[in-house]
């Protein structure tokens, strides 16, 4: 049975998986035009992304792990009403999503001996797999921690992207967005 255990790679730091899942929840985004931009919308812009081949099935299944995401993003953050409302899903179905992806891909540790002992990481789990319980553990161990409560909904007008306050003063995910808040404040009180 071992012989058909794949290794996995080290795992990931914490602040890694912060970003991964930050990055992840991100692969929507207002379009500019009053819709959204999904990253992970064709096959072809799924591949980009997730550096595979690819494949429609796991596309789908991405793409629905990444709605969870959002789901339980929006849960935390308080994000009210926004674009991607619709798309969201109730809290039990997205918590269920997520724990499921995770929980595909189960790890034994294993010690290798040549000159030093050194620890890996074995399963036996597709790289399909693979790749949905890395997104859903980054989630996981972000919504988690610490850096969860610092989670925020940019609260620019159209923007759907959810980002972490690095300061005390920070409001928007990026300066276009504080842009687009300043403008849109001024052409509402000159109204």
């Amino acid at each position: 049975m071992v012989s058909q255990l794949k290794p996995v790679r080290e795992p990931i730091t914490r602040l890694a998986r912060v970003a991964l899942a930050l990055e992840f929840a991100s692969t929507v985004r207002h379009d500019g035009h009053g819709g959204l931009t999904d990253d992970l919308g064709t096959p072809e812009g799924f591949a980009a992304w997730a550096g595979v081949p690819a494949d429609e099935e796991l596309r789908l299944r991405v793409v629905e792990l990444r709605w969870a995401v959002r789901s339980l993003f929006a849960r935390v953050a308080q994000a009210g009403e926004r674009m991607d409302t619709p798309h969201l899903m109730d809290f039990e179905r997205a918590l269920a999503i997520v724990n499921d992806a995770a929980a595909r891909v189960p790890r034994a540790a294993q010690l290798d001996w040549e000159e030093q002992p050194r620890l890996r990481y074995v399963d036996s789990a597709g790289a399909g797999d693979r790749l949905t319980a890395a997104l859903a553990t980054a989630a996981i161990e972000f919504l988690a921690g610490g850096a969860r409560t610092d989670l925020r909904a940019c609260p620019a007008p159209r923007c759907v992207r959810y980002f972490v306050k690095a300061h005390p003063r920070q409001e928007w995910c990026k300066p276009s967005c504080g842009n687009r808040a300043r403008v849109s404040r001024h052409y509402h009180r000159g109204r």
